[in-house]
Formats: C-alpha cells, structure tokens, sequence
C-alpha cells in the first residue's frame, strides 16, 4: 500500500487505515476472534493507522487494540483520543479537555495499549468550557515526555485549528468526510488544513456504511445500532439518501468496482487519509483493493453530479451530538 505523510511533522501511515469503532460499541453485536482477525488481516495488507479511543466500550476497544499489537508494537501507529472524560468505572461525564484529565487519560490509555507511547493523541472534540491553547499545551508536554509522538484534533472549527497549531504542530485532524458529508470543502476546515500542511483524516468515509450499497432499511440494525437514531436514517431522509446510494452504485458497476470502493477511492483521489469501520475480514478487504482504484477527472465529474456538497438528507448526528461539532 502506498505510504503517505500525514502532516507536515514526520508521522507516515498506509493510504489507509482502519476504524476500530465497531469492534467493541456502537455497531451491534461484537466478535473479539473475528475482531483481531481483522486487525491481523489489515496488518498483513499494508494498512498501519489503527484508530481507536478511550470512549469506545468505554476503554473495551483500546484493550483490544493492545492485545492485537502485544509482542509486535512498531507494526502499528496507534491513534487513540481524549477531551471526552470517563471514569475509571466507564461513567460518561461529559468534555473534559483540561490538562489534568489529559493528563490522566493519557496514562490510562498507555496501559490499556499496553505501550509507551501512543503515535497520535486527539482531542476527540472541543471542550468549550477550556481553551484549546490549555488543553494543547497539556498534549505538548506528553510530546515533550516522550508518551505521545503526534498530536491533532477531531471535529474543530478553522479558528480552533489554528489557534491549536500556532500551540504546537498538529499532524492531523480528524472530520467526517465522504461523498454525503463534503461540509470542510465549503467551511473554511479543508483550506486551512492545507494552508498550514495538516494532514486530513476521514472518518466515517462510507457515510456510516450507507456508501456500502448494502443497506436496504434502518430496521436491519441491532436494537442497540446508534444509527437507529441518525437523522440519515431515518423516515423520508432514509429514502432520498438511498436515492443518491443507487446513483452511486451505478457508477461503481460501471467501472467495474463496489459503491464502497468507488468512495473510498474517491475520498483517497482529494489527499486524505479514511479510516473505513469494519469488523470483518471480508469488508476489509473489499475497503482496502479501492487503494488500488484510479479516479479520473471524468469520474469525478460524474460523482460530483450525483453527490455534491449538501446532497444528504439529514443532519449527520442527533441534535445533543450535533452540539459538539466543529468547536
């Protein structure tokens, strides 16, 4: 797989990399075999981002992630997050970006790795009760110990990037980015990402697996599914995404490739970096051959057509989740 920078501060990963996410909360019922499988497989085909957080279980998935890395640590570069606080129990209590929680998660996060160092530690979103330059400043001195190699941000507005970058580099931030979520082409995100050589990881770069083409109504997901409470997927708004879904499917077949490998070939083609969910080997693998997928300038403008920027129905989260966006 080809290597690419992320940033401009010496961090390289594979073009693509892999959401943990699913394997431990959010997505249904989980498989630990298959879970490590997966990760072993993603290992084997080049991928070497691994993006994880402390939130997701809470902490089921980071101990998962150790014990897929024991005995071969340097095989991957560990992406986990902070700014979101849990007690030791798992109790959500809300944003919490203050240095001393930083700090304190950053040592539980080390041992639920089971590592040293993490390779790149977000804030997972911005704690608007502590100024970024606080908080990044804390994120800078487990630079300076050596516990954390890169730092970065996930869903902060323009200002927000800067004001953390003139702090200390960031390498990355993180936003979801796709062909139904095109929002930093138009808000200011992506054009100061590139002025200041930040590099762009996407998530949810399948729009929550809508992308994949496989989804055929909301009521196939597990009780506990969130997306059973994503705008997206929800009445009329379900319908007009499945819409655009069958556009795109036309596109791939023409091509000769999955919906699910045309967008994520097309999120590779715009210079970032997906981190496509799974917790399979099949999906997996399916994800990682669109790496090898060439989009033209005639297919983009195709896709364009038929998804431009505000072409899903729906906001991307409920209202209280929609709050945290783009501090």
């Amino acid at each position: 797989m080809e290597i690419r920078a992320l940033g401009g501060q010496g961090l390289k990963v594979g073009a693509e990399g892999l959401g943990l996410m699913g394997m431990s909360a959010h997505y249904g019922a989980t498989d630990e075999t298959e879970s490590l499988a997966t990760i072993d497989r993603a290992l084997e085909l080049g991928v070497t981002l691994l993006d994880t957080a402390e939130g997701y279980g809470p902490f089921l998935n980071e101990q998962l992630l150790g014990k897929a890395l024991a005995g071969r640590r340097d095989a991957a570069v560990i992406a986990t997050k902070t700014g979101i606080e849990f007690t030791d129990g798992g109790a959500l209590r809300g944003h919490n970006a203050t240095p001393e929680y930083i700090r304190r998660s950053a040592d539980r996060s080390l041992r639920h790795l089971g590592t040293d160092h993490i390779d790149l530690y977000y804030l997972h979103r911005i704690d608007p009760n502590v100024p970024v330059e606080e908080s990044v400043g804390a994120l800078a001195e487990l630079v300076a110990a050596g516990k954390v190699r890169h730092i970065g941000l996930c869903e902060a507005a323009p200002s927000t990037i800067a004001r953390a970058h003139a702090v200390h580099p960031l390498a990355a931030v993180q936003t979801e980015y796709s062909l139904f979520e095109r929002g930093i082409e138009h808000d200011g995100v992506l054009d100061t990402l590139r002025e200041l050589g930040i590099g762009l990881v996407a998530y949810s770069p399948l729009g929550r697996g809508f992308l994949s083409g496989a989804i055929t109504s909301p009521d196939d997901f597990a009780a506990d599914d969130f997306r059973r409470t994503d705008p997206r997927f929800q009445g009329e708004n379900f319908h007009r995404n499945l819409a655009v879904v069958d556009q795109v499917r036309r596109l791939a077949a023409a091509k000769g490739v999955t919906p699910s490998q045309l967008a994520l070939a097309w999120t590779l083609r715009q210079g970032a970096v997906p981190i496509p969910g799974t917790k399979r080997r099949r999906y997996l693998e399916e994800n990682i051959a669109a790496a090898a997928v060439t989009i033209s300038d005639a297919d983009l403008a195709a896709i364009d057509a038929v998804a431009p920027h505000g072409v899903a129905s729906g906001d991307r989260y409920a209202p209280e989740l929609m709050q945290s966006l783009n501090g």
